[in-house]
């Protein structure tokens, strides 16, 4: 039995140094083959160079005023020379405390992210995502349908947020992160949030202002400054709580600054009919519709010009000050035209209106004078030229259809 011991001590140890191997092979094996799957779909280098956004066209006057924007996404980019300093101190304080010592994933907040919400069951451990992670995501992944899909997704915002580090310097990314976030509500990228949230310009956003924006970047649904002032109220102490900590904001400047109600007096939803002349920037659209369709005119591949996705500056001829003198003018105008309808139609329907030398006349004859009158307006309607153009776009395709 002595002489046993040993060689069972040595097949023992042998059967369990090839458990570890194979335990170590197959966690290669598993994250090999995680790779090879979070590398599949990833952004070309051309798309990297190039990421894409929805940005707004805007149309000048003719001393460069805005008159208004094209838009399918209120988007108008920002340099990082001209982002308010506050934005920037706000979400490095917040989202990414060690954002200029890592080179897009920070492992050292992954691990601490990891010990505190896995193991210690902490809820206020933070995100182990960097900013350039949260721009990968932004750019490049859909949302994930499962777990393993949010698995991999993770991995791929890894490998894009190394390339996007190489690509970009740590201010562009800043810049290209708040131009691209959607703060809801219309307000796509800062700028149009400053605007539309607050009524003023990025750069003149105040400590507390900026702090509200950034705190939406954790969830823009859930703290919501309109629909759920309190909780955005207490989302914004938190990012002036790290300000404090990252020494960005004195004691008593954050004592004070939380105590600061939320003040959504200026917010006003943006759309496309805000600005001057609405009408005619409705027609310029119809007259660059109709010169982009024009070789000449075309981008470098081929392709025409989109004046609600592509950041276009259109220059006009329109004088706003004699605009703003004709618009004034007309709704003045207007205003007095709208109450000799009221008292000659006494807001009755038009089309069944009963002149009070008709109420002497039988039930025949007032309803062969209603008859008359509808048919009359009927008339003036159908020789209109809208209604021709209508017509022939729109009604007569119809009936070709339906017959």
């Amino acid at each position: 039995m002595a002489d046993q011991s040993p060689l069972s001590f040595l097949k023992i140890q042998k059967a369990f140094n090839w458990v570890w191997v194979l335990l170590l092979g197959g966690i290669l094996a598993v994250l090999m083959l995680i790779l090879i799957l979070a590398n599949q779909d990833l952004p070309s280098f051309e798309d990297l160079e190039n990421p894409k956004s929805n940005l707004a066209s805007e149309v000048l006057a003719v001393d460069a005023s805005l008159l208004g924007r094209y838009y399918v996404e209120n988007r108008i980019p920002v340099d990082y020379e001209e982002l308010s300093p506050h934005l920037i101190d706000a979400l490095i304080a917040t989202e990414d405390e060690r954002y200029h010592r890592h080179s897009g994933i920070d492992f050292r907040g992954l691990v601490r992210a990891v010990v505190k919400t896995g193991l210690l069951r902490q809820t206020n451990a933070g995100g182990a995502s960097t900013i350039t992670q949260q721009l990968a995501k932004l750019l490049f992944t859909k949302k994930p349908g499962s777990g393993l899909e949010r698995l991999l997704q993770k991995f791929k915002e890894w490998i894009i947020a190394v390339k996007l580090e190489r690509s970009y310097t740590k201010e562009e990314i800043i810049a290209m992160y708040l131009n691209k976030f959607n703060f809801i509500n219309g307000a796509y990228g800062i700028r149009a949030a400053s605007e539309i949230y607050f009524g003023k310009t990025q750069d003149a956003l105040s400590v507390q202002e900026a702090a509200t924006l950034v705190g939406m970047l954790k969830n823009p649904s859930l703290y919501n400054p309109i629909r759920r002032p309190e909780r955005t109220q207490k989302r914004r102490e938190v990012v002036l709580k790290q300000m404090h900590k990252n020494d960005l904001l004195s004691r008593p400047e954050y004592d004070s600054l939380r105590l600061l109600p939320l003040d959504m007096t200026n917010f006003r939803r943006e759309t496309h009919n805000d600005g001057l002349a609405p009408y005619f920037r409705m027609e310029l659209r119809k007259e660059l519709s109709r010169i982009f369709d024009q070789e000449e005119y075309r981008k470098s591949d081929g392709s025409k010009y989109n004046i609600f996705k592509d950041g276009l500056r259109i220059y006009t001829t329109l004088d706003p000050t004699i605009q703003q003198y004709a618009e004034e003018s007309m709704w003045d105008h207007m205003a007095d035209q709208q109450k000799k309808f009221d008292r000659v139609w006494r807001r009755k329907d038009p089309w069944e209106y009963r002149a009070p030398e008709m109420e002497k006349d039988g039930p025949e004859e007032n309803d062969m004078m209603i008859r008359l009158a509808t048919e009359g307006l009927t008339r003036d309607i159908r020789e209109t030229g809208r209604y021709g153009n209508l017509k022939g776009k729109h009604l007569l395709p119809f009936l070709r259809e339906m017959s």
